[in-house]
């Protein structure tokens, strides 16, 4: 792994001006599937004005989740600049850029990208800007001789481990190449811990807008997935990966503004309080499809519809917490929550 750290992203509209001003010499054009499997293709400087022009071609079906046949035509991965992200620290002169795939011309609709760019359309339509924060767990693990695989750190057996400092110290090396990576990179990791589970992590950095945090988590799974193999482990964020061990949470926390100031204020009464319930209550209780508004925002995988549809203040089980008067938090799903013992969780796996 190279020692050299990139600098924060230039923010130019120009995907040529940015790849030159970073000394990018290759650019990762990247989407994922409905799965959130990234995908990509890898793009020389040379070829940068083609890339921001024309786009990357991939044939749909063969990526996977995307809801494409064998005869449907390609998809045309097309760049947006806000998103490029240099990344020498994984490999030098190379950048991330995230992509919404086209076809003939418009955006396809299972792309989980241009999803998300819609919802926050809508959002927009109806006076609101989404603020998101994610919390992304993962658990690190190792190949056995057989075959199979264990915890990665062989004293990472204690019956309770969250938060244990000893796990963290064991981990040290991988925590801080992480934490830097988010540093460097300008996302504020603000906490790295251990979680419930043994050989399950989670690192956090500060919110953003909605798709800015969705691209960030998209990254850091790339850069935690990348880092890990070079230390000889796997990153999974499979939701459950062991039967017996509590799973792998996406924990998203929701706020809406409008026009700069928050929907959901804090403090007492009033009429914004008042308009703040009634926003809250088109999110948190559709009358005729429970959740469905959050869904789409928060994923529907497997585990995901196994939590309670239960807004109560402070109920860290249910599908959305209610931690503050200032936001909310959409919950996929809570590490507490056991799940079911079968291998339907593999439809939501990385």
């Amino acid at each position: 792994m190279s020692t050299d750290l990139a600098t924060a992203p230039v923010k130019s509209t120009d995907l040529a001006t940015l790849a030159q001003e970073s000394n990018t010499r290759f650019i990762l054009a990247l989407f994922v599937d409905l799965r959130g499997k990234p995908c990509a293709k890898l793009v020389p400087v040379e070829a940068v004005d083609l890339l921001a022009t024309e786009g990357v071609g991939f044939a749909g079906y063969a990526v996977g989740a995307m809801g494409q046949e064998p005869k449907d035509p390609d998809l045309m991965a097309m760049p947006d600049p806000a998103s490029f992200t240099p990344i020498p620290f994984i490999k030098e002169g190379l950048a991330i850029v995230h992509c919404d795939p086209h076809v003939d011309g418009k955006p396809w609709a299972y792309a989980p990208r241009v999803i998300l760019k819609a919802l926050i359309q809508r959002a927009a339509d109806a006076g609101y800007e989404p603020w998101v924060g994610a919390e992304v767990e993962y658990f690190l693990l190792r190949r056995t001789p057989d075959g199979g695989v264990c915890t990665a750190d062989e004293a990472d057996t204690a019956p309770q481990p969250c938060y244990d400092a000893r796990g963290v110290t064991r981990m040290y090396d991988h925590l801080t190449a992480i934490s830097t990576a988010m540093n460097t990179l300008g996302w504020s990791n603000y906490a790295n811990d251990h979680e419930d589970a043994n050989g399950q992590f989670e690192q956090n950095f500060e919110f953003a807008d909605a798709l800015t945090t969705a691209d960030r988590v998209v990254t850091l799974r790339y850069l935690l997935s990348t880092i890990a193999a070079e230390r000889g482990m796997i990153a999974t964020f499979m939701p459950k990966p062991f039967a017996d061990r509590t799973g792998s949470g996406l924990h998203l926390h929701l706020s809406l503004t409008s026009g700069g100031t928050p929907v959901f204020p804090a403090g007492d009464g009033g009429a914004r309080r008042a308009r703040a319930r009634a926003v809250g209550d088109r999110l948190l209780v559709p009358r005729r499809h429970p959740r469905a508004r959050l869904r789409a925002a928060g994923g529907g995988g497997a585990n995901g519809q196994l939590l309670q549809a239960d807004p109560r203040h402070q109920h860290r089980v249910g599908g959305v917490l209610v931690p503050q008067p200032a936001q909310l938090r959409r919950q996929r799903p809570h590490p507490l929550h056991p799940g079911p013992r079968r291998a339907a969780h593999r439809a939501a796996r990385r």
